[in-house]
């Protein structure tokens, strides 16, 4: 009776684990959560295995050791039947958030007794992209669309070589050389493991350059510029280094310094002599500087379960030039409230240390990923502020379109989801002395709604319209990839 018992069970996982399969694959099957919800009050559901091996197929290129480090379970571990499926879900979102494989499946290989073999079986991405960089300077499409009517002297275009997975152990390389709007080159090289026991890691690189035009001001909540068509007006130099430390799976920490020099005309000094400390033309400082990343969700690109939390804490400058105690935290949260239906938070705030500081060094709200949807025309600069956003967001179409060889583990897909979405937003700035800007110190307001659409290599296309407190609306675009 108990080997009738212990015969079914394991007939339970292969079939749950081919729902697995089905679940993440589309390969005929049931789902695991329909699986364990129908087979977790079985009789001998209770019963404990041990996994005898792990094997690996479909890594050409990547070392087994990388896989085998973003898995939660190893070999000579026990688990009970409902543990181990949940194991399984987990290896997999592991494996897909180090952007190393297209596909992803974590199921029962084979049973002897209460001994289990695991199968990992995983679609590779190419690794390797020279490809032509063309981007806008701008921060967003519609800056550069709509207030600089789209000129092309306003976008970076050249030669930008990335190479992802270099060795095998998902160490990176990237080489840009641009030229137009900034002239540029840098080389960065990350390897994120180099002892025996895979937690810690080296990150360096370096970047140099120069620009005819620069953003010596901030005038009634908008960048104001200077061109040269004929000098350049800024050169810059920056290098870096990075030891990294990833204890377990979800945590990682950055300990680097960098070193920066940068360098701008007299016509800037006189245009703002604050935008560097006692109307300088050249700067150069090193800044030390912790970041603690802590990511458990299902999908790195476009989160719809789970968390991020992100502690950032740094030290610009040794002397009067540039003195600043820079600290920032970053929090979201996505959870699944109904049948494809997803409830998102983000909580972002800054302070600077001391608030008197140089132009240079008064960024906020506006630039990069620290904005608020609904106004992306303006920048708000200050030496403190945060925002907060939430999103209510509904799957409307998930297509996949499969290509399958014959000498493939699982088949390739290259999918094409969209989303619909509407949102809030409510942020703050501080700035000790605003002069013509308006939108600092007062508390900001925007929502709307919108269409996400995500694609290949994950690449992602937002269509928002988005209304704030001044009374405007507009169609705003974004875009986010790899490349």
């Amino acid at each position: 009776m108990q080997r009738m018992a212990k015969f079914l069970v394991i007939i339970l996982i292969t079939v749950m684990s081919a729902g697995f399969i089905q679940a993440q694959t589309s390969v005929q099957g049931i789902s695991i959560s329909d699986s364990l919800k129908h087979y977790s009050q079985q009789p001998g559901s209770a019963n404990t295995f041990t996994i005898r091996e792990i094997a690996i197929s479909g890594n050409k290129k990547t070392k087994e050791s990388i896989i085998l480090r973003e898995l939660p379970f190893q070999s000579g571990e026990i688990y009970n039947l409902s543990d181990l499926v949940k194991e399984f879900e987990i290896a997999r979102k592991q494996l897909l958030n180090t952007a190393l494989f297209h596909e992803v499946v974590v199921a029962l290989k084979g049973f002897e007794g209460n001994n289990i073999d695991i199968l990992v079986a995983v679609k590779e991405r190419w690794y390797l992209f020279p490809v032509p960089y063309i981007k806008f300077v701008d921060r967003n499409l519609n800056q550069w669309i709509v207030e600089q009517h789209a000129k092309l002297d306003r976008i970076n275009y050249g030669l930008k070589i990335l190479y992802n997975n270099v060795s095998g152990r998902n160490d990176k390389m990237n080489l840009y050389l641009i030229n137009g709007y900034t002239k540029q080159i840098s080389l960065s090289y990350d390897r994120p493991y180099i002892d025996k026991k895979m937690k810690w890691g080296i990150n360096s690189g370096f970047a140099i350059g120069s620009n005819r035009e620069v953003n010596y001001n901030t005038i009634n909540d908008k960048q104001v510029f200077f061109k040269d068509t004929n000098n350049f007006v800024r050169t810059f130099f920056r290098a870096f280094g990075e030891a990294t430390y990833r204890p377990a799976i979800k945590t990682r920490h950055r300990f680097g310094i960098s070193y920066t020099i940068e360098t701008i005309t007299d016509t800037i000094v006189s245009l703002n002599p604050k935008y560097f400390t006692d109307g300088r033309d050249k700067i150069s400082f090193p800044e030390f500087y912790y970041l603690m990343n802590y990511t458990d969700v299902d999908y790195n690109p476009y989160p719809l379960k789970g968390y991020i939390v992100e502690l950032y804490l740094a030290k610009r400058g040794l002397n009067k030039e540039i003195n600043m105690w820079l600290l920032s935290a970053k929090a979201s949260g996505s959870w699944e409230v109904a049948k494809k239906t997803y409830f998102g938070a983000k909580l972002a705030g800054v302070v600077k240390f001391p608030f008197n500081q140089p132009y240079f060094n008064q960024r906020l709200l506006g630039y990069g990923d620290f904005f608020m949807q609904g106004y992306e025309y303006y920048v708000i600069d200050g030496v403190a502020g945060g925002y907060a956003k939430a999103s209510l967001t509904r799957e409307i179409l998930n297509l996949g379109f499969r290509v399958k060889r014959k000498k493939d583990v699982i088949p390739y897909q290259i999918p094409f989801k969209a989303y619909a979405k509407t949102f809030v937003n409510a942020g703050y700035a501080y700035h000790p002395t605003p002069e013509t800007n308006t939108l600092n110190n007062r508390m900001l307001y925007s929502w709307g709604v919108g269409i996400d659409i995500l694609t290949h290599y994950d690449f992602t296309l937002k269509f928002e319209w988005s209304f704030n407190v001044l009374g405007e609306n507009a169609l705003y675009l974004h875009r986010k990839t790899i490349f």
